[in-house]
């Protein structure tokens, strides 16, 4: 079947989604926007969902929520993480390592955005590749094992907006102290996102083990992602195009992450990039769309997961 029909003419659609009784997902970043979305798909599908934010007065008042909308039995629970802490990354992955016997899917949804002026993690890196690339990085390394007993999956949300930098990782000045940019560094940080996904398939493939990891974008969909990190200026722009048909729903956003964490692997393809297809990718059915060379370059992919185990501190099991 070609990418083009894939899914027939609407899509993926979570009414593809059988019973997910026994599964259990992670998903970081779930207190709005597409993750709070992905979450409530999967536990209307009978799944146990594990969320992962840093504010645990939001993360309780979004479980209370979605126990109202799904049912008061639902599976949910948070675990407290700050990605923009490797610290707090760590204590994350072994309070799941302690709770969490199976994970069915790791779902890398949380990020920043368009950030404007440079800000630096705890560690010292950039924010937005620290909170969207190295914290993903690192979480996904903590629990691979896990992952792979579980025969699970890695789901990394990208953007599109990997397409509006300068297509490969600024080796040389990796926390832009020379040319900070809010669009440019964030563009950069969704390449190592997707990067990293592309480089562990080739790397789990090459040591035989048993984690498939893929890769999304949620189009244009209506979240407070810019709302929450972007400047005022990318807050009055997306707010404006919010109001025309380029910007979707949230939900619709989500489901092209539900979709790579629950399909059955024989119908996706790791090295294809899935979300909306129609207008610039900005809404329409969620299938494959076409990937940009750049982003699979493998020298750039091997120094960059290189330097991402350095700046973690943490040397993968494969």
């Amino acid at each position: 079947m070609s990418a083009n029909s894939q899914f027939g003419k609407q899509g993926w659609t979570p009414a593809r989604i059988d019973s997910l009784a026994g599964k259990t997902y992670l998903i970081t970043g779930t207190t709005s926007g597409t993750g709070f979305e992905a979450a409530r798909i999967l536990l209307g599908k009978g799944a146990e969902v594990v969320m992962l934010n840093r504010n645990e007065q939001k993360a309780a008042g979004v479980i209370a929520d979605l126990k109202q909308r799904v049912g008061a039995g639902s599976k949910v629970s948070n675990v407290k993480m700050d990605l923009a802490d490797l610290a707090s990354v760590r204590a994350a992955a072994e309070e799941i390592l302690t709770k969490v016997p199976k994970i069915d899917a790791l779902i890398c949804n949380a990020a920043i955005a368009q950030v404007p002026q440079q800000q630096l993690t705890k560690d010292g890196f950039e924010s937005q590749l620290g909170v969207n690339h190295y914290g993903h990085f690192l979480l996904c390394s903590l629990l691979f094992d896990r992952l792979n007993e579980s025969r699970g999956r890695i789901v990394v949300v990208a953007s599109e907006g990997y397409k509006m930098g300068s297509k490969t990782i600024q080796f040389d000045d990796m926390n832009w102290d020379k040319n900070y940019s809010p669009n440019a560094v964030y563009s950069q940080s969704k390449l190592a996102q997707m990067m990293f996904a592309y480089e562990l398939q080739d790397r789990v493939k090459a040591a035989g083990k048993q984690v498939t990891a893929y890769v999304c974008h949620p189009g244009a969909s209506a979240t407070s992602l810019i709302e929450n990190s972007g400047s005022r200026m990318s807050k009055i722009i997306f707010g404006l195009m919010a109001k025309t048909p380029l910007v979707q729903s949230a939900e619709k956003g989500a489901y092209g992450q539900v979709m790579l964490a629950t399909e059955p692997t024989e119908n996706l393809d790791q090295k294809a990039y899935y979300g909306p297809t129609g207008f610039q990718n900005f809404t329409g059915p969620v299938r494959a769309s076409e990937v940009a060379p750049h982003a699979q370059d493998k020298v750039t992919m091997e120094r960059l997961w290189s330097v991402s185990e350095k700046a973690v501190g943490f040397t993968w099991n494969i």
